[in-house]
């Protein structure tokens, strides 16, 4: 009892003190940045449920809604240029907690939003300002000793990743009970509560750049110039998480349709089963922290491949379907989770910077291929999709593979793949 009774006073007292970088992490704290990381994450997927209840709200079409979407995301791709990099040249907390809280703001406005101009400006900034989550990644790793760096990092991405898949979920149930208005509600009340949290339990961490912004932004493009392990793992994130996006595009489609005629409550309850694969792959993390992060990631990618030849038979069995998609967040999560772990090895006083440079070519990589799959579905139908699933996998293993023997034919090179 006094054991642990002292450890919450030093954690009370590093909450308003400075943070000794690597000198690690409590289990408690780890758990908190998950939850604010699957929580700020879970704005962006709020409205995707909504959109046939926004269109008639507002007297707009259905493809009209679904700007909505795009709108947020293409505030993520901002917000992950231009605020990420922050990370590195403003002290973290105070920057974390401002942001959540104009996320807060925004999410009201767009409970409140009177017509549907306003409610696609307040989620642009909706959008623009969830990439706190990828403030919140790199904080986690500066926090962590580096015998448990992998496992910290695999921990909080879960935390982002089940906020994803549970996003739809929530949204639709709220939705269902309150009306679609009480979801932002709640939402923004969500971010208010974690932002008075997370500015009494996380340490102050010293600032690690000393440049006037433009060069912050500048030396972005520097670091995916000078080096090629992080240039390796942006493009196989980048084939990564367009697997992810070919299956969440496409899923909808497939389960409202012949043989299933599931509806939107049923359909969002298929976001649990991706939960599975995400809380399994932070073994991936526990295996780059024992140096075994270059296997981890070729399993992962063999696993994302196969999961593709179960999910094709998903068209008329519901079992081999609900497999593939636990299968698929399993390879996906643990590729992730092994790729940040690699490049926050590289540069630790530029981590914000790395996960700029990376997550910019992730989400591309999602939007471009999410984009390729709705109009690959009207034409080929759930066959044609889980065949360029299985392709972009294939991809994956070639750019892998390949970048890996590059790599060890570099050996002065800087890497951080075993």
């Amino acid at each position: 009892m006094f054991k642990e009774m002292s450890q919450l006073h030093a954690t009370r007292r590093s909450g308003a003190g400075h943070a000794e970088l690597g000198g690690g992490i409590s289990h408690g704290l780890v758990l908190l940045l998950a939850t604010a990381c699957g929580t700020a994450a879970a704005n962006l997927y709020y409205a995707q449920p909504l959109l046939h209840t926004l269109a008639g709200a507002f007297g707009v079409s259905d493809g009209t809604a679904g700007l909505l979407i795009t709108i947020s995301q293409l505030g993520y791709v901002v917000g992950l240029m231009l605020l990420v990099p922050l990370g590195d040249l403003h002290e973290r907390r105070g920057l974390i907690t401002g942001i959540m809280l104009v996320t807060a703001a925004a999410l009201a406005m767009s409970a409140a939003a009177p017509a549907f101009a306003v409610l696609g400006a307040a989620l642009a900034v909706v959008g623009v300002t969830s990439v706190v989550a990828q403030i919140v990644v790199p904080m986690s790793s500066s926090l962590s000793s580096d015998r448990e760096r992998g496992s910290v990092v695999g921990t909080v991405m879960s935390g982002l990743l089940i906020g994803i898949l549970l996003a739809r979920t929530v949204s639709g149930l709220i939705a269902e009970v309150m009306g679609w208005r009480a979801v932002f509600w709640f939402a923004a009340a969500a971010m208010v509560i974690l932002a008075a949290t997370l500015r009494r339990a996380l340490p102050r961490i010293p600032v690690t750049a000393d440049l006037p912004y433009r060069g912050l932004l500048r030396s972005v493009l520097s670091l995916v110039r000078q080096e090629p392990a992080l240039r390796q793992r942006m493009m196989v994130g980048a084939l990564t998480f367009g697997c992810f996006s070919i299956l969440w595009t496409s899923l909808a489609f497939l389960l409202s349709g012949a043989p299933y005629h599931y509806g939107n409550g049923v359909i969002g309850l298929f976001g649990l089963v991706g939960v599975v694969g995400a809380l399994a792959a932070s073994g991936a993390g526990r295996l780059a922290d024992r140096g075994h992060n270059g296997r981890a990631t070729t399993v992962s990618i063999l696993i994302m491949l196969a999961s593709w030849g179960v999910m094709a038979l998903g068209k008329s069995s519901v079992l081999a379907l609900i497999v593939g998609i636990a299968a698929l967040d399993l390879g996906v999560q643990g590729i992730h989770i092994s790729n940040q772990s690699a490049i926050y090895a590289l540069r630790p006083e530029a981590r914000s910077r790395l996960t700029t440079a990376y997550m910019v070519a992730y989400f591309l990589g999602g939007a471009a291929l999410s984009a390729l799959t709705s109009s690959l579905y009207g034409a080929d139908g759930w066959g044609g999709v889980c065949v360029l699933g299985a392709a972009t996998a294939v991809l994956a293993l070639i750019a892998w593979a390949v970048t890996e023997a590059a790599a060890r034919r570099r050996p002065d090179a800087a890497r951080a793949v075993v």
